[in-house]
């Protein structure tokens, strides 16, 4: 089968260091800004592809840091290359953090690309202690997401910004096994949850009938759907256990007919 091409991305960020006075609900001014915030970081995996692809603006000294040019390139060319993007929190945090980075350094836009927020899905379909990655990944993936322990808290960081080699290769694993934890909930809540991108259509001319959510063809007609006027064959896929319906109504159109508003 060809396409789509999902693309599981997760970016990590240098923060904004500002002049303040106290460390309680501070507001802080534009003219307290003593350097803007950059992408340090950035691990990304093709689905169905093992290698997980890495970058980070570390190995040039402490002044180079800020200096996220060569991660812009490459994740632009990834984001173009993608239909699909799935991250953790992404389409309020990683998509418009990495177009901000992007349009201030002068880039064209990329190709459009349907944003798949596993945040999202678990919010739609589940009541969870916590949406964050760390619950999720405990309690749903074999993926749990890395403690970086010799780093603790904002101290990784801070040694990532002064080009500290050992917090450098604590960042590549967190940035990497969170990335693997995110592809992971994805696939899992991708057959609970309704209204995904539809996989099926990028095959439909050669494939025949499959499954929306996974594309497989092992689909099982499993009873009907009904609405106030239409009723449809009922899906199951096989494979990932994903429900869907058929688009034609199977009434005819005699007892469409009968049918009452109610």
């Amino acid at each position: 089968m060809n396409g789509p091409r999902i693309l599981t991305l997760d970016i990590e960020t240098a923060p904004i260091v500002a002049y303040v006075w106290s460390i309680w609900e501070q507001n802080v001014g534009l003219d307290q800004i003593k350097s803007e915030w950059s992408i340090l970081s950035y691990c990304a995996k093709w689905l169905g592809d093992p290698k997980l692809i890495y970058e980070a603006t570390g190995g040039r000294g402490a002044k180079r840091v800020s200096d996220d040019s060569r991660l812009l390139k490459s994740l632009h060319k990834l984001l173009d290359e993608a239909d699909i993007v799935v991250a953790q929190n992404g389409r309020q945090f990683d998509i418009k953090k990495i177009n901000t980075r992007l349009v201030m350094a002068g880039y064209k836009p990329y190709s459009p690309i349907k944003i798949v927020d596993t945040l999202e899905m678990a919010k739609r379909v589940m009541a969870c202690t916590s949406n964050k990655l760390a619950w999720l990944s405990k309690h749903i993936t074999k993926t749990k997401k890395s403690e970086h322990k010799e780093f603790p808290g904002f101290e990784l960081w801070l040694q990532c910004l002064a080009d500290n080699p050992k917090a450098w290769a604590e960042m590549k694993k967190y940035n990497q096994i969170d990335v693997l934890a995110t592809e992971e909930l994805y696939l899992t809540l991708r057959p609970w949850t309704p209204n995904q991108p539809n996989l099926a259509i990028y095959n439909v001319e050669h494939d025949g009938m499959a499954c929306p959510k996974c594309k497989s063809t092992k689909l099982q007609k499993r009873g009907t759907e009904v609405s106030q006027q239409s009723k449809w064959h009922r899906l199951k896929c096989t494979s990932c256990g994903g429900w869907s319906r058929t688009k034609y109504n199977t009434l005819p159109k005699e007892s469409r007919e009968r049918l009452l508003a109610n």
